[in-house]
């Protein structure tokens, strides 16, 4: 039976519920000033334990420290670059901020303020990702019956300002390629298959088909600080991807001497790391190429991707095509990623629509294609 108990303090009376939980134990709750606040608090525990949502305080006390690092233990499944990314922000951003903090006493306001103070300071990108974090916590807090809701849900958070994105023409690649000499045909590569920087340098003379001029891309090595990573492609999906004639001389070329299983570009033996993105080669390159043309862009490795879509794209290659080459996860991904590509399009519809109908209205009448209808 549960029941209400009135009690002295030097602050004045207060009451006290006295309850079972619902594996039987006693436990109670004390400190309300009025009796129907206890009455009220009985009502709901009794309520929650009826409907089997009831949460037991003690589990409440938990702090989001020994839940995140519980929870930070269990993200497995990442790729190790994201891995890395999620567990350095949970360290600098979160655990300073809430580690300290029961689960069950923060509040949605306090955690918007600090959403807002770190979009101060921090891009979106970092925003959303401590942000996710947190709330993950909390959604683990949830399943574990330890709170009740979210308090993390419905932000406001900052919106990713969209990147303007670096487009190469083909002239542009040929020069890259021949500043970027020992790398020239790592560079071409980058641009005319669309690969990641890690799918090309993680290539094996096994992965060349020189006959059909296809790659298969089934490995990623990526830099996860000063260590290179081999692991499976960003969609945990191998894919063949085509490569233009005019390159298989070149790629046949890495692969002259080399055993099926070295590497195609670098020694054969060693994974290439990333440039580095000021003093690197691929930088020294692109300042090269400023130099013969001062309109050359300044441009990322990542770049030459985007660089892959825009050719394909006025080659008249197919989304889904697009997409397969790339290695996106789906083809809407590929046209939100890269809808201003897109927008010269309509023009070029409007007039084909226009020509189609013209032509069937001669067809069917015979009439002048020119008279107006």
């Amino acid at each position: 039976m549960a029941t209400i108990t009135a009690y002295e303090t030097a602050a004045g009376r207060r009451y006290r519920v006295r309850y079972r939980k619902p594996d039987g134990s006693q436990t109670d709750k004390r400190g309300f000033r009025r009796k129907s606040d206890a009455e009220q608090f009985l009502a709901a525990i009794t309520v929650s334990k009826s409907r089997g949502e009831y949460i037991d305080p003690a589990d409440s006390r938990i702090t989001i420290g020994e839940l995140g690092a519980d929870w930070i233990s269990t993200q497995t499944h990442l790729k190790p670059s994201t891995a890395r990314s999620v567990e350095s922000t949970w360290r600098v951003q979160v655990e300073p901020v809430w580690g300290g903090r029961g689960v069950a006493e923060v509040r949605h306001s306090e955690i918007q303020q600090w959403v807002d103070e770190v979009a101060q300071t921090h891009s979106s990108t970092t925003v959303k990702r401590a942000h996710g974090i947190l709330s993950a916590i909390f959604q683990r807090a949830i399943r574990d019956r330890r709170i009740s809701s979210n308090p993390a849900q419905s932000m406001n958070l900052p919106r990713r300002n969209p990147l303007q994105r670096v487009y190469l023409s083909g002239a542009q690649v040929r020069m890259l390629a021949e500043q970027a000499h020992p790398h020239g045909t790592l560079v071409s590569v980058l641009a005319y298959t669309g690969l990641r920087w890690g799918e090309a340098t993680a290539l094996r003379v096994r992965d060349i088909d020189l006959e059909r001029r296809r790659l298969t891309v089934a490995v990623n090595a990526v830099n996860v600080g000063s260590t290179i990573v081999v692991g499976t492609p960003k969609t945990h999906r191998a894919r063949s991807v085509p490569y233009p004639a005019f390159l298989s001389s070149a790629i046949a070329e890495q692969c002259s001497g080399k055993p099926e299983d070295q590497l195609v570009f670098g020694d054969g033996k060693t994974h290439l790391p990333r440039a580095h993105s000021e003093h690197g080669w691929f930088a020294r390159a692109v300042t090269r190429c400023q130099k013969l043309d001062p309109t050359f862009p300044r441009i990322t490795p990542h770049d030459l991707r985007h660089t892959t879509a825009s050719l394909a794209i006025s080659a008249g290659a197919n989304v889904k095509a697009i997409q397969r080459m790339l290695g996106h996860a789906s083809a809407t991904m590929t046209l939100d990623t890269y809808a201003d590509l897109f927008e010269d399009d309509l023009e070029t519809v409007a007039t084909k629509l226009d020509q189609a109908a013209r032509a069937d209205h001669v067809d069917r009448l015979g009439t002048n294609p020119q008279k107006k209808f």
